[in-house]
């Protein structure tokens, strides 16, 4: 995998953070186009469930965010989710996607 730069970097930490704070199965981050960072892990409610993208990308949009630079997600899982990636995908359609494992390592890049 390519070195990240210090920007990249910070998601990829703020997402692996947001996992480890709620033991969550997954947590992710994004970069909006003003520099400004958003951080969630995954919810699972009896009424609602949420990706932690979905949920990163729903505190960025919350927020007042116009569109999405980059974004990370760390989890034990092999592969991205769907419905991740589409949630960045509607904002930013060349934006890389970061997937990390748990220890922060990231394992791929979607572009």
């Amino acid at each position: 995998m390519p070195e990240l730069d210090p920007e990249d970097e910070k998601i990829v930490i703020l997402a692996r953070s947001a996992r480890a704070r709620t033991q969550a199965k997954e947590g992710a981050a994004v970069r909006d186009t003003d520099g400004r960072t958003y951080a969630a892990s995954t919810v699972d409610q009896p009424s609602f469930q949420l990706t932690a993208m979905q949920a990163a990308i729903a505190a960025a949009l919350s927020s007042g965010a116009e569109g999405i630079e980059a974004a990370a997600v760390v989890s034990a899982e092999p592969l991205f989710g769907e419905a991740s990636v589409h949630a960045v995908r509607d904002l930013a359609e060349n934006a890389p996607i970061y997937r990390a494992d748990p220890s922060g390592t990231v394992q791929e890049v979607l572009r």
